[in-house]
């Protein structure tokens, strides 16, 4: 299978894969429980988006070398990545915060304000997402991982 022997396609999965794993340890550490959702989930440390696209990125790099128009491509590409993970997806969870405190306070008053809380109970609404994006911290070691992940792939 040609697939198997793309080596940037396979840099940026295993970046991916190694920046989503990685996220498990670093929440233990931190808090002291295992989350194994972290595997799945979006944002937190490392970003896994600025772990592939780095990675990629510097594949191609070693592939094509750093004048070539497909590195470029791969580096206008991998800005955009990272710009949207640290900047609007995180802005998207920061708003998600707000919402949520705003629903669970309208709620509340919703429940205060009846005589009778058994004539039609408010529905429980899950609470939107608010781990979306990155901090810089986040987009920064995710990007490093990525590149360090392709160099150890094209120099060992």
């Amino acid at each position: 299978m040609e697939l198997l022997h793309n080596t940037p396609l396979l840099a940026a999965l295993f970046g991916i894969l190694i920046a989503q794993f990685v996220k498990i340890p670093i929440h233990f550490i931190a808090t002291k429980e295992m989350d194994w959702g972290l595997f799945t989930s979006t944002g937190g440390m490392p970003s896994s988006h600025s772990a592939a696209v780095s990675a990629l990125t510097t594949s191609i790099g070693f592939e094509y070398g750093l004048s070539s128009p497909l590195f470029a491509i791969c580096v206008i590409f991998s800005v955009i990545v990272m710009f949207d993970a640290t900047g609007i997806r995180y802005q998207a969870g920061q708003q998600a915060v707000v919402i949520n405190q705003m629903r669970k306070d309208f709620q509340t008053f919703i429940i205060k304000s009846k005589e009778s809380p058994d004539k039609n109970p408010v529905q429980k609404i899950e609470d939107l997402k608010t781990l979306l994006g990155h901090r810089p911290i986040e987009f920064f070691f995710g990007c490093l991982t990525g590149i360090l992940i392709s160099i150890i792939i094209y120099t060992v």
